[in-house]
């Protein structure tokens, strides 16, 4: 049983590594489809209208938030702001709480 600071941890690192190899390239590609040509813009208008590629494209996306709160709480106890088991177990669940809202708000947004 691994305590919520150690998950954190883990779920940071594969998220990064997923943005690196499939995100990042992948945002790229689309913008630069979208940005080439009307025909290409609305076929990934269309693409992306998709229920399944909805439901992946917010996967993606909790992926992104956790990282970005996760880098965040990173940064403070690199600071040594919060650093003690109390506080660090807190900020913890803080992340993993505002990254799943964040997508829920985003869910709700492109649905």
């Amino acid at each position: 049983h691994l305590p919520i600071p150690g998950l954190v941890s883990i779920f940071h690192r594969v998220t990064g590594v997923a943005m690196f190899l499939f995100l990042i390239p992948a945002v790229l590609f689309v913008l630069q489809c979208t940005v080439g040509s009307e025909d290409g813009f609305n076929r990934w208008k269309s693409f992306f209208s998709e229920p399944l590629v909805k439901v992946v494209f917010l996967g993606f996306v909790w992926a992104y938030m956790h990282h970005f709160f996760a880098g965040i709480r990173y940064l403070l106890l690199d600071v040594h702001i919060g650093i003690d088991l109390a506080p660090a177990r807190m900020s913890a669940r803080i992340v993993m709480a505002m990254g799943l809202i964040a997508t829920v708000l985003i869910g709700v947004r492109i649905w």
